[in-house]
């Protein structure tokens, strides 16, 4: 399958980035393009299957996905890449690394899955942070639940930032999304894997992500003997949005230590 994809750069080496879940590349590009910028790195943003403007041409499972990225990046790239993530992204970026460390040589995890049923989530508690009245009042009822939840930086201006992420790129296949959220292999196979990555890997939480929280991260760092494991306050699920100027700071340490 060919997977629709974006890059910027010609020289240094090649960074693949993940979306989330139901996003796109070009939202993923919105995230994490200002936090590259200036490092030499030819950046590549992919649309996953039934996602943006990538074909539905796989089964609706985590692991069909998983290779048909894992194939993408056979014929179009040179390996190893450094790859980066969200949520979702992140899930599969790392495993990428578990399945075909060969063809990695860093990680950026930023507020990854680990657990990818939300029962078998480990969600710590937490008062949500004060916001100002109204600060949901421009989004759309069916979210305003979800991001209550998710956002830890509550304003309106980060709404409205996210809700133009959410509706960017390509339209995406809504009934391939949810056969694979809502079928019986949308975990890995290998989720529970006891597998060492030994690149550099850097793994970004949001203090108040009530969608995937912070404590498996934490956990999941025991696989990764060059990791740096950093949760930020005020931060929520779309930590890329609600915090750019200290995801540039990490983003670019990460990249420092890629090099060294």
């Amino acid at each position: 399958m060919d997977l629709a994809f974006d890059e910027s750069g010609r020289a240094g080496p090649v960074l693949v980035c993940l979306p989330m879940f139901g996003m796109t590349r070009a939202a993923m590009a919105a995230a994490f393009a200002p936090a590259f910028a200036g490092a030499d790195v030819r950046e590549v943003y992919l649309d996953l299957p039934g996602h943006g403007d990538s074909p539905a041409d796989c089964r609706a499972t985590s692991q069909a996905v998983l290779d048909t990225v894992c194939a993408w990046l056979d014929r179009h790239v040179d390996a190893p890449v450094l790859l980066a993530g969200a949520s979702y992204g992140a899930y599969l970026a790392a495993g990428i690394a578990r399945r075909r460390p060969e063809i990695v040589s860093g990680l950026l995890l930023v507020c990854p899955g680990v657990k990818i049923l939300r029962e078998d989530r480990d969600l710590p508690e937490f008062e949500p942070l004060d916001a100002p009245t109204g600060w949901l009042d421009d989004a759309p009822a069916g979210l305003r639940p979800h991001l209550d939840v998710a956002l830890g930086h509550r304003t309106s201006a980060v709404v409205a930032t996210v809700l133009t992420a959410l509706e960017s790129g390509g339209p995406g296949d809504d009934t391939f999304q949810e056969e694979l959220r809502g079928g019986p292999d949308y975990a890995l196979p290998d989720e529970d894997a006891d597998i060492v990555f030994s690149g550099p890997v850097s793994v970004i939480t949001g203090r108040q992500d009530g969608i995937v929280g912070y404590a498996d991260q934490f956990r999941s760092m025991r696989h990764y003997p060059r990791g740096t494991f950093t949760m930020v306050d005020a931060a929520g699920h779309y930590l890329p949005f609600e915090q750019p100027a200290l995801l540039r700071s990490l983003a670019q340490d990460w990249l420092h230590r890629t090099r060294s």
